[in-house]
This record gives C-alpha cells, structure tokens and sequence, in this order.
C-alpha cells in the first residue's frame, strides 16, 4: 500500500474509542469549576473552600499521574490504560456519592490521577495500534477528542447539572467513561512490550535535552495560551471601555477553533516534520496573540477571529509535540512517561500564566500589555524551536 493510500485509510476503532474516553477527561477537567457555586451550598462551605477541588484534581492529574506511569511494568501497558479508565469512571461515580466535602476532595484526586494516566497512556496506544503514516491523525483525534469534551461536553453537563443537581455532571462523565472502558475491553488489541527499564532509568529521560527542550516549549506555550485563557473576560472588558461584554462567544470560538485545530493537525503531521510543525504552529500562536490586542483597540467583536486562531493553535500545538517525544524515546520505550511529563508541563504553564498574569493586574498593568506579554512568550517558545525546525 503506498503512503497515500495508507494516509487516507480509516483509523482503527480502538483510536476513536479511546477519543471516547477522552472526551469524558476534557470534561471531568474543567466541569468542575462550573459546578463550584452548587458544591459549595450543597456541603455549606463556601466558593474558596470548594475551588479546592480543581486544585486536587489538578494536581494529582500533573504531578500524580507521571509517577504512576513511571511505575507501571512494561508489560503492563494494555492492563494500564483500561485501569486508569476504570479508575477514573470510578472515581467520578464515587464524587458523585461523597457523603462529605472530604471524601469529594479525596475522590477528585484519585479522578485527576485515573485521568492523566489515561491521556499519556491512551496517546501512546492510538499511535501504537495505528499505521506509521496514521500516528500523527490518530494523535489528532485523540486531542480532539479531549478538546470536545471542554468545548461541547462541559456546556451540556453544566446544563444537566442545572436541571438534575451538581451529581447529574459527575454521572455523566462516569456513563461516558464507562461506554469507552467496555468498547476498549472489546477491542483494545495487545500492545507492543516496551523493553524493562528500572525507574533509575526510566527516570533518566530527564536528562536528555531534546525531551527537556520538548518540554521547555510546551510549557511556555501553555504559559502563553492557557494563561491568557483566563483573562478574557477582563480583556473583553478593557475592549469595551467597561460596557458588559458576554464572554461566552469568545469562549465558543477558542473552543471550537480548538477542536478544529486538532482535527485539522493530524494529516498534516503525517506529512510534514513534527519539529517544523511545532514551529509553524507556533508562528501561529505568536502571531493571533499579537493581533489580540491590536482587534481589542478596535472592537470586542474583531477578537474572534484571533481568538479561533489562538485556540485552534493551542490544541494543535501537542499533537506533533507528543509525536516528537514519541519518536525521541522509541528505542527506550518510554514516550508514555515522556508524554505524562508533557501533560505536567501543560498544567504547569497553564498555572504559572495564570499566576503571573494575576500579579501584572495586581500592578495595574494594562489589559493589551497583558496579551502582548503572552505574544512574546510564545515568540520564545519559538525561537527556541527553530533549530529543531531547520535540522528537519
């Protein structure tokens, strides 16, 4: 079969139902937020205390889960995806019927630890279980898939929630959790053995600078993209001279450029270079981040398009970065901790803009010196990429 006709060919079943699985994730990670105002009268606390439970979550999800993976058997890689998931669908059940604060706390953790266990082990599998020429769409759909379960699944659980009670969301990430753990029992194939590796050498991939120069860039993208999520609203506001602007539009288009962007990625990883990929993508990055604030001078409403660029470069961004850590570590057989550590780096970014944009408001900073700070942290993360880009 040439590499065209193998490029066009339909994606193993397994892909889309780990896709499934991640659309549950997407969900479970940011659902939560949304629920915090119904949480915290439920168990008669109050906002702060129950933002508490996106905390957990997250940190067990970026600092829990690379550990787990580390430890997990060579051999041991089927049984591992489908007991992360199985953990996870259990977790989010078990929130659901937490008698108390405490127990939802313990409980959003260990779905934070199910959950970044499964992404780093499912992205490995997809491009496992799928052809050479196919690893970079199935990478695609996984992401897209992660990206519609923000986008489309979190609006429609918040609704449930709404109608039903905060537990309804909780219940139908689990439902959806479980329809892809007994899609995956089914069809999920035997995996490639990766060769034994002690956890001293597992660990060893820390030293290699092309994985630590992989993850550099994710993470000052993440400080870029993710970071400056958080303050749309406040943008909006500045570009409106303090007049009410919904948020939710520009929302919808971040997300919907994300799960665009995903999808759009995959052929294309396929066939051109992941480094070069990383760095056009980045280019893109910079580039809808610097006119961000140049459209909010102008109107709230010329956001948008920059806004669909920026999320749609922001998703697409991690599928030739998880090809690239993939391909680095395939001789060790180790690119699933490679891949857990990305994710780490993702929330780590995601954190540190957040954190840092919070303080420059504190300082008074103007709103367009905010974005245009996020610009220039992606033109690093680019800079930094260009010599992997031209060796390719």
């Amino acid at each position: 079969m040439s590499d065209s006709s193998s490029s066009r060919a339909v994606l193993p079943l397994t892909v889309y139902l780990i896709a499934v699985g991640a659309f549950a994730l997407g969900m479970a990670s940011y659902v939560t937020a949304g629920l915090m105002p119904l949480i915290a009268s439920a168990f008669s606390i109050s906002l702060a205390m129950a933002a508490q439970l996106v905390t957990a979550f997250t940190l067990a999800y970026g600092l829990g889960s690379p550990l787990v993976v580390a430890l997990l058997p060579a051999r041991a890689q089927r049984s591992g995806l489908l007991l992360a998931l199985g953990v996870f669908v259990l977790a989010n059940g078990a929130s659901a019927l937490a008698p108390g604060f405490a127990s939802l706390l313990a409980w959003r953790a260990m779905a934070g630890i199910g959950a970044g266990v499964y992404l780093a082990l499912g992205i490995a599998a997809a491009a496992g279980v799928s052809a050479p020429q196919q690893r970079g769409k199935a990478i695609g759909v996984i992401m897209g898939g992660m990206a519609g379960g923000t986008v489309l699944g979190v609006p429609l659980s918040l609704l449930l929630a709404q109608q039903l009670g905060w537990t309804a969301a909780l219940w139908l990430v689990a439902v959806l959790g479980a329809l892809a753990l007994a899609g995956l029992l089914w069809k999920l194939p035997a995996l490639p053995v990766a060769p034994a590796m002690s956890l001293r050498g597992k660990l060893a991939l820390l030293a290699d600078g092309r994985v630590l120069l992989i993850l550099l860039v994710s993470l000052l993208a993440a400080v870029a993209s993710l970071g400056m999520y958080t303050f749309i609203a406040p943008l909006l506001a500045w570009s409106a001279h303090g007049a009410a602007v919904s948020s939710t539009p520009f929302l919808w288009a971040w997300g919907v450029g994300g799960i665009t962007g995903s999808m759009l990625v995959g052929p294309w990883a396929d066939k051109v270079a992941a480094p070069k990929l990383t760095w056009c993508i980045l280019l893109l990055l910079a580039l809808a981040l610097c006119v961000l604030p140049l459209a909010a001078g102008w109107s709230a409403w010329l956001m948008l398009a920059p806004i669909a660029l920026w999320g749609a470069a922001g998703w697409a961004l991690q599928v030739p970065q998880n090809q690239q850590l993939l391909a680095v570590r395939a001789r060790q057989g180790d690119g699933n901790l490679a891949i857990a550590l990305n994710e780490s780096a993702l929330y780590l970014g995601s954190a540190i803009g957040a954190a840092t944009g919070g303080l420059l408001l504190l300082l008074d900073w103007p709103m367009w010196l905010l974005a245009a700070g996020a610009a220039l942290v992606a033109a690093v993360a680019l800079l930094l990429q260009l010599p992997a880009a031209r060796r390719t």
